[in-house]
């Protein structure tokens, strides 16, 4: 399992706005083959900062299954308007513990 961390900055006083706009555009990330599951968490001590968590199989149903598809121009044509300055996007695997 791989995940996708992606830190979001919205445009001060448009939070509802991208909030609302992400969860028109849920189902368009959710639905892609290899998503394991879709979280979005927002700041409260930064209320513009989001954090989106998405759980996928590997890195590259990441890439192949959603960023190089229609899916992600979709996605990124709802939410991409309210962003203050693009993404910064990362993957993680988990630490094993004893």
């Amino acid at each position: 399992m791989v995940l996708e961390v992606a830190l979001i900055e919205v445009q001060p006083g448009r939070e509802d706005e991208f909030a609302a706009a992400y969860a028109k555009g849920h189902e368009v990330l959710a639905g892609t083959p290899g998503c394991r599951g879709v979280r979005m968490t927002r700041g409260i001590e930064s209320p513009s900062r989001f954090v989106l968590l998405v759980e996928w199989e590997t890195v590259a149903a990441h890439e192949d299954n959603f960023r190089a598809t229609e899916r992600f121009t979709t996605w990124r044509g709802l939410i991409g308007p309210f962003f203050a300055a693009p993404p910064v996007v990362e993957h993680f695997t988990d630490v094993p513990h004893a």
